[in-house]
């Protein structure tokens, strides 16, 4: 059955079950138009190389699964997809999803923006910032957008008329596992005969991550497409783009393949694959000329930690210099340890001494007690993911003796797991003071990214 086949079919189908609304939207539109069989078609100029047949070949009531690396379309694809499948589906509304509902409208509200700008049809749509929600003005067709940590935001959504019948889950990866994904499908696609359920995901570097392990389970309702910037345009990624790209190749092949190409390639785990545990010696501390320093604050049973270290950019290489890790010991102690023996090297951190902002009182006591550039970490939602996967990218040279605790917990953190032993993606909040206290300390570095992101 073709795919205008469907949607006919779909639409009085719908009409039985008592969405005439949809019925009538839907020949009110024709009738003004004089087209009763005119689909809406993609231009070919909107499609990267690897999205051209599979394009051609969706139909409804199928899974698909877009995955792959870095500036692989994935996301534009499917952003570009939605509009389409909304004028030719008039009975049909949207729902768009991240993990977080916090970071919808920078990243899937955004990237909606653009494929709609993309496609020239801006008359045809209007946005909405409070709520989020694209709304397609000829038949009220609405895109909703919504976050999977407020499950009954989920369930409560109640389009005007039809049904939604497409979902897109951004990041898939972010969620808890195939039991959150299948409550997410249940919560939104409710009503109507067809529908479109589309996920994006960068696969997680650990083969035994659960999205990955569900990629091996056979499901004849299943379809999972690969994509790398290989098969993109390079004048739609960039010189920049690609001379980064080039260069992790070059001084990370396997961060690379993971990164740009979308390989899992990680064996267990563990979240930081790329460790170089060795001897930091003094002629080589001699030579760095710009370190970098953070604290992560602490007291009991958590420990307060600083770390000290140095970022050689032509390697991608974080070498970890020194810490001071500590209970119970009060901000004058901290301070006056560091005064003691980093003194020269804090005055000559470009960016100063990079200190958790949640306790701007200690931050407080640090410039009133000599630290005087001690400043609280950028933390907007999202930059912990961030600034983590910036610091699996890079190997991180680590001396057992220099820094015992910062050794033993950046050899030790690993993904959790669930009841049945999958790895669940994020990063846990424990056992990670040290590795707090040096994303802070680099978080200057990553976060102009970030912000420009």
């Amino acid at each position: 059955m073709t795919n205008n086949a469907l949607i006919t079919a779909g639409i009085y189908r719908a009409a039985v079950s008592g969405s005439i609304q949809a019925v009538d939207k839907w020949q009110e539109l024709t009738e003004a138009s004089g087209a009763d069989d005119k689909l809406y078609e993609l231009p070919a100029r909107v499609l990267g190389s690897a999205f051209v047949d599979i394009n051609r070949r969706m139909i409804p009531n199928v899974s698909y699964r877009f995955k792959g690396g870095r500036g692989g379309l994935k996301s534009s694809f499917i952003s570009l997809k939605i509009p389409e499948i909304l004028k030719n589906n008039p009975s049909m509304h949207a729902c768009i999803v991240r993990k977080v509902a916090g970071t919808l409208k920078d990243s899937v509200y955004s990237q909606m923006q653009w494929a709609i700008n993309e496609l020239g049809l801006n008359d045809e749509f209007d946005f909405k910032t409070n709520p989020l929600e694209i709304r397609l003005r000829k038949t009220g067709q609405i895109i909703y957008f919504r976050g999977c940590d407020d499950p009954m935001k989920l369930k409560s959504i109640k389009p005007p008329f039809g049904y939604i019948g497409i979902l897109w889950k951004e990041e898939l990866d972010q969620l808890a596992g195939p039991e959150e994904e299948r409550s997410v499908n249940q919560s939104v696609l409710r009503g109507g005969d067809i529908s479109y359920d589309l996920a994006s995901y960068n696969p997680p570097k650990s083969k035994s991550n659960w999205v990955n392990m569900d990629e091996l389970v056979p499901n004849e309702h299943r379809v999972i497409h690969s994509s790398s910037y290989l098969q993109a345009p390079p004048e739609w990624l960039g010189t920049k783009f690609l001379d980064d790209a080039e260069h992790l190749k070059e001084v990370n092949p396997e961060a690379y393949e993971h990164e740009y190409l979308g390989v899992a390639n990680g064996e267990g785990g563990q979240i930081f694959d790329y460790v170089e545990p060795r001897e930091i010696t003094p002629a080589e501390i001699a030579n760095m000329d710009r370190l970098y320093a953070g604290v992560d604050w602490g007291y009991y049973p958590d420990y307060y930690a600083f770390i000290l270290c140095y970022y050689d950019p032509a390697r991608e290489k974080v070498y970890v210099i020194d810490e001071h890790c500590v209970n119970k010991a009060s901000n004058r102690e901290t301070s006056e340890w560091i005064m003691k023996n980093h003194e020269m090297d804090i005055r000559a951190c470009q960016y100063g001494v990079i200190c958790d902002s949640a306790e701007p009182k200690s931050i407080a006591d640090y410039v009133d007690l000599g630290v005087y550039n001690a400043k609280a970490a950028y933390k907007p939602l999202g930059s912990v993911e961030y600034g983590m996967k910036w610091l699996q990218r890079r190997t991180i040279v680590i001396d057992p003796k220099r820094t015992p605790y910062a050794f033993k917990e950046i050899t030790s953190y690993e993904y959790e797991r669930d009841k049945d032993g999958n790895v669940i993606s994020g990063y846990p909040d424990h056992d990670n003071h040290c590795i707090d206290a040096l994303r802070y300390s680099l978080s200057p570095l990553f976060m102009r990214r970030f912000t420009q992101a």
